[in-house]
């Protein structure tokens, strides 16, 4: 009995952030103040299992999360997220708590290895989807539920945005 509670205590504690650093406050109000063309993020060549090494070990050696930025270049919600996440508040704040990664997921069928790699077996509900990972275990994904929460970025607010990218700081 008690180990059940340990270990549903411990899935808790994994689920939700702790106490999460305070979100920067953005300058802009709507997308139509970002910069455009939006960007084209995903690199479609990239070697995604490599690119995912590197920030991994990364976030390994400076003790920062993970975060998989899983889109594609066709996708206005992704490319929405990339502008917002270059935006000078917000991209100092990530640098701080985040390794970032961006993965090319094609039209939903490239390097879905990825997601799967660490216990994502489903097809992808939308994307963006963000895996935040935490670095210690290397596969433990914090928010599981909420792979797809930003997959429509075009209707949250750029604050919304920074606000559940802060949630998993530490």
């Amino acid at each position: 009995m008690f180990r059940m509670a340990a270990a549903a205590l411990l899935a808790l504690a994994l689920a939700a952030p702790a106490s999460a650093a305070p979100p920067p406050r953005l300058k802009i109000n709507d997308y139509a103040q970002l910069r455009t063309p939006l960007p084209y993020p995903y690199d479609e060549k990239a070697d995604a299992s490599a690119a995912v090494d590197r920030a991994l070990a990364r976030a390994r050696k400076s003790g920062k999360l993970l975060l998989v930025d899983m889109g594609g270049n066709w996708c206005g919600d992704c490319r929405i997220l990339a502008a917002t996440m270059e935006l000078p508040e917000l991209k100092a704040f990530l640098s701080r708590h985040y390794e970032i990664v961006l993965v090319d997921v094609g039209r939903m069928d490239k390097n879905l290895h990825i997601p799967a790699r660490f216990g994502v077996k489903d097809r992808l509900e939308g994307v963006p989807a963000i895996l935040i990972v935490d670095p210690r275990s290397g596969r433990q994904i914090v928010g599981r539920a909420q792979v797809a929460a930003l997959s429509d970025a075009r209707h949250m607010t750029p604050q919304d945005l920074a606000n559940w990218l802060a949630q998993w700081t530490r």
